[in-house]
């Protein structure tokens, strides 16, 4: 079996391939102190024929399997890959940063953006304008849809964002409507980061856990003008792209 860990800031990734590149072995963690123990512990007594780390805790687990490590960008490139062969471009939101990447014919990646300066244009500030409006994030990430106005947030800052947030439940903006002031935020970054490498593409792959929202791919696609396609598991892509990386060594 080839296996990729993606350590990310909020959960760890695993996952694990056979012989035909068929995921056959997945889990998700959270992301906490002595998370190569974790990791270690999970695969004991497992298979493994290739393991491949990646994410921000990667050199951890590279300490503790002697094995090699990828970049995310070239983790997510393979993975959306894997999960679609004509993938031309890769939206990212995850907990901590956002990444657009442009991939050429054959899985690699040509160029990319990344916004890892502030919590505000991630999925950590859905998370906190969720948990601020007591709302689960399965039914935040819908909710925008029966928004009756275009409400909007202008603070680059998550701290500043959130506080807007409040303002507006305050002034008893309905929850449709602050829901959609705070997509149309994150949405209005990742569009302006992508705008420059979706032209020239026609086979966009949304991954990260922001994938999970389709509020947030409704608006995306709107402000792109392009079909935008969720991976299928979506937080594991980095993890699977890891697993080809080790796949692609025995090919």
């Amino acid at each position: 079996m080839f296996w990729g860990v993606d350590v990310g800031s909020t959960y760890t990734k695993i996952c694990g391939l056979d012989e035909n590149r068929n995921i056959i072995d997945t889990q998700v963690i959270p992301t906490i102190v002595n998370q190569d123990e974790i990791v270690k512990d999970y695969l004991k007594g497992k298979q493994i024929k290739m393991l491949v780390s990646t994410g921000y805790g990667r050199h951890m687990i590279e300490e503790v399997f002697s094995c090699p490590v990828i970049s995310e960008i070239n983790a997510h490139a393979k993975g959306a890959y894997n999960f679609l062969n004509s993938s031309d471009m890769v939206i990212d939101l995850g907990g901590q940063d956002s990444k657009i990447i442009k991939l050429d014919l054959s899985g690699g990646f040509t160029d990319f953006k990344m916004n890892d300066k502030c919590a505000a244009g991630t999925g950590r500030f859905l998370e906190i304008a969720s948990n601020r409006m007591g709302l689960k994030m399965q039914e935040f990430s819908k909710i925008g849809f029966e928004a009756t106005k275009e409400l909007s947030i202008s603070s680059m800052c998550a701290v500043f964002a959130e506080s807007e947030v409040i303002s507006l439940i305050a002034k008893k903006e309905s929850a449709a409507n602050i829901c959609y002031a705070v997509h149309d935020s994150i949405a209005s970054r990742l569009a302006s980061m992508a705008k420059k490498f979706a032209i020239n593409s026609e086979n966009i792959i949304f991954t990260g856990g922001g994938a999970l929202n389709p509020f947030l791919i409704h608006l995306l696609s709107k402000k792109l003008q392009k079909n935008i396609q969720p991976a299928k598991h979506p937080q594991l892509i980095g993890a699977i792209g890891a697993a080809c990386a080790g796949y692609e060594v025995f090919d």
